[in-house]
């Protein structure tokens, strides 16, 4: 099936690698739904392509009932899903000895509880399709742990696991699963870290050597275009002079 022909849903559409790989899918003419909590931005995503075919649905990833909705507005529009992306994300990162427990919650939430609200929703449906591609965005940070970063990394190494889960789980109904770890990118999550010189400081190395969103929208893309037969599971993706 050609991603012309594909039904794509993208949570965490509104900026940086959601908003990016939403862009890129339109172009290419894939029938998209995509959702966030910034419904404004949605809407610029869809007037910038009026020949799209783009639906759009504000949706809070740590609420099951408003991920359901994406999911339903999806099936009701055109009875099935053959992608989701689970791209919804974000990254205070700080010392441990802090004890910033509420943004390890906000974490928890968004980052593993996000994700799998959006796997509850899909599977069921692409199992009965036998069928799917559940695609999550995780980071460079599942795959190694770096001082200030231990919760996030905690995440990261979750997703990894749950995405594996899938993939074993679900490779009789014929379901990939793809987890896309990120280097440094430059997006707007260094602005969910409290510490604002920390945040200034990541970002503008970001800016002078990190990756753009659109390098890692072609990644998704990549995958999302292979043949049945073949399940991009793992790809990080980094700057090339990144150390980590």
């Amino acid at each position: 099936m050609s991603i012309k022909d594909k039904v794509i849903v993208i949570m965490g559409a509104s900026s940086g690698i959601g908003e990016a790989t939403s862009k890129l899918l339109a172009e290419k003419g894939a029938k998209l739904v995509i959702a966030a909590r910034r419904l404004d931005r949605l809407e610029a995503i869809k007037e910038a392509f009026p020949e799209a075919d783009i639906h759009i649905q504000e949706a809070d990833v740590t609420n099951y009932e408003d991920v359901q909705k994406v999911v339903d507005l999806a099936m009701n529009t055109y009875g099935r899903i053959d992608v989701l992306y689970n791209n919804a994300g974000i990254m205070p990162t700080a010392p441990i000895v802090e004890g910033r427990r509420d943004e390890w919650q906000k974490m928890l939430d968004i980052n593993i509880m996000g994700v799998l609200n959006g796997i509850a929703a899909v599977v069921p449906i692409m199992a009965e399709q036998k069928s799917g591609h559940m695609i999550a965005t995780d980071s460079v940070a599942g795959h190694v742990v770096y001082p200030g970063s231990a919760v996030y990394c905690g995440t990261k190494f979750a997703v990894r696991a749950i995405m594996e889960g899938v993939r074993q789980e679900q490779r009789e109904n014929n379901i990939k699963s793809t987890i896309i770890s990120p280097g440094a990118v430059a997006t707007e999550l260094y602005q969910t870290i409290s510490d604002k010189e920390v945040a200034e400081a990541l970002h503008q190395d970001q800016l002078e050597s990190g990756l753009t969103s659109e390098d890692i929208a072609s990644a998704v893309v990549f995958a999302i275009d292979t043949p049945d037969r073949i399940s991009v599971n793992d790809m990080i993706v980094r700057p090339t002079g990144q150390p980590v």
